[in-house]
C-alpha cells in the first residue's frame, strides 16, 4: 500500500518551484535527507528525464519521477509533493504538473503494490482534492490510511 511507503517527512506540499527540474529535485530533497536515496539517484531522475523526455509524467497534472534501483535507491519509498504553481515537464497531454509522486524502488517488485494503490488514486478526485486543501503532511498521511 501506498502508506506503507512513505511518512509525514516524505511529504512536501505547496512547493515552490522554478521549472520541472527544480519541482523533481525539491520533491525529491525529502527521500535525500531521510536516507531513501542517494543524491545520484536525483541526478539520474534529472538525466533521465533530459535524455529520454518527461516519461515519467504519467496523468493529467501527475508524475512519478523515479530512475533505476542501481542508481542510488537505498530504501523502497514514496515522497508526495504538490506545487502551489503547477510547471511544465515537456508532456504535451499532461502538463502542467501539480502533483509529484518521488519513487525510490530497491527492486523490481517491493513497490508494486504502493504502485497499484496509487494508481487507483490517480482515477478518484477526492484524492486531489484532499492535496490541494492540505495544510499539514500528517492530512495527507491520515487519507491514505483509509
Amino acid at each position: 500500500m501506498l502508506k506503507d511507503l512513505t511518512s509525514e517527512n516524505l511529504i512536501r506540499l505547496n512547493i515552490e518551484a522554478t521549472d520541472w527540474e527544480d519541482a523533481v529535485r525539491k520533491a525529491a530533497q525529502p527521500l535525500l535527507e531521510a536516507g531513501k536515496v542517494k543524491q545520484s539517484y536525483i541526478d539520474d531522475i534529472i538525466v533521465g528525464a533530459k535524455e529520454s523526455g518527461p516519461y515519467f509524467v504519467l496523468a493529467q497534472h501527475v508524475a512519478l519521477p523515479h530512475a533505476r534501483p542501481e542508481a542510488g535507491a537505498l530504501e523502497s519509498a514514496i515522497g508526495v509533493a504538490t506545487l502551489a504553481t503547477p510547471v511544465e515537464f515537456g508532456s504535451e497531454a499532461n502538463d502542467p504538473v501539480k502533483y509529484l509522486f518521488c519513487l525510490s524502488a530497491r527492486n523490481n517488485t517491493e513497490h508494486l503494490d504502493a504502485l497499484a494503490d496509487l494508481a487507483e488514486r490517480l482515477e478518484d478526485q477526492e484524492f486531489f482534492k484532499m492535496l490541494d486543501q492540505a495544510t499539514d503532511p500528517k492530512e495527507v498521511l491520515d487519507y491514505l490510511s483509509k
